[in-house]
């Protein structure tokens, strides 16, 4: 058990890394859907050469395997054009609350109603002290209506993490972790390359930050979902990613600190509800 939350703790950070990389890379290449499907492509290689060193260079898979892989990276490329969509039309506040509520929710309300996993009272007073920390951050801002995207925004990261519960639960043949990652990774990287023949628009001209965002944001993104998966082996669905969540916006806070950027009186009542909502889950759950 402790080396599960040793895992989701390492996952956190390099979740809360990655969005740095993610800035970067938008700052240099901008956030066009064909900006967006070049950065996919890219970060998929790294990493499935990654995931691959991790599993001992070798390649399996079954039917199973195969389904789940390949719903999980329809549902990613889905996620990230929704969320190209609702950018053009909600702001930043607003796209946050819809994407960590999701992948937060959906994964809790699955596992307990879905994997029978028991409600207490420190998952239920988990999520409500996370719900309000994701919320306190929104900020009205005049932009045309975009809840749709929003809603598909939220439907669709909210189903990575119920995929991987299902991945990991259901009782059929399956691999090991790393190949289901790597299919994973593969299955992703060929929708968006493809995808890049039908898109019109700028060429991504490459440059030294770009392919190093690219480099650590595969490898950084694939091996924390990897450890995330090794961790839902043992933990439950409604800790784990309610867990997740509440770190990744005490990390992603405190790498805005080491960056000088200075936070908000919203972002650092929103932390502290975050740090009472992983308090409470640990200390009651």
């Amino acid at each position: 058990m402790a080396v599960s939350y040793l895992m989701l703790t390492a996952s956190v950070i390099m979740f809360g890394v990655q969005f740095r990389l993610n800035q970067i890379y938008e700052k240099e290449a901008g956030s066009s859907t064909r900006a967006t499907l070049v950065f996919i492509a890219g970060y998929s290689v790294v990493g499935v050469a990654v995931l691959a060193v991790i599993n001992g260079i070798r390649f399996e898979t079954t039917p199973f395997t195969l389904l789940i892989a390949a719903i999980s990276a329809v549902d990613f490329i889905a996620y990230s054009f929704f969320s190209v969509k609702a950018f053009s039309k909600v702001n930043l506040s607003l796209f946050s609350i819809f994407s960590m509520l999701g992948g937060m929710l959906l994964p809790f309300v699955a596992g307990i109603v879905f994997f029978r996993e028991g409600l207490t009272i420190g998952k239920i007073l988990c999520i409500v002290f996370l719900i309000a920390a994701v919320c306190v951050t929104f900020e009205r801002k005049k932009k045309k209506s975009g809840l749709g995207y929003c809603l598909l925004v939220f439907f669709t990261n909210g189903m990575a993490g119920v995929l991987s519960k299902i991945f990991q639960s259901a009782p059929y043949p399956k691999t090991n972790e790393a190949m289901y990652s790597i299919l994973c990774a593969a299955g992703t990287g060929l929708i968006a390359a493809v995808s890049l023949l039908f898109v019109k628009g700028e060429k991504v001209r490459l440059n030294k930050k770009i392919i190093i965002s690219m480099a650590g944001y595969g490898a950084l993104n694939r091996v924390a979902n990897y450890l995330l998966l090794l961790a839902l082996a043992v933990l439950p669905a409604s800790v784990q990613y309610p867990f997740v969540t509440g770190g990744v916006m005490v990390v992603s806070f405190l790498i805005g600190l080491l960056t000088h950027q200075k936070p908000t009186k919203r972002e650092l009542f929103s932390v502290l509800l975050s740090g009472c909502g992983i308090a409470a889950l640990m200390v009651f759950a």
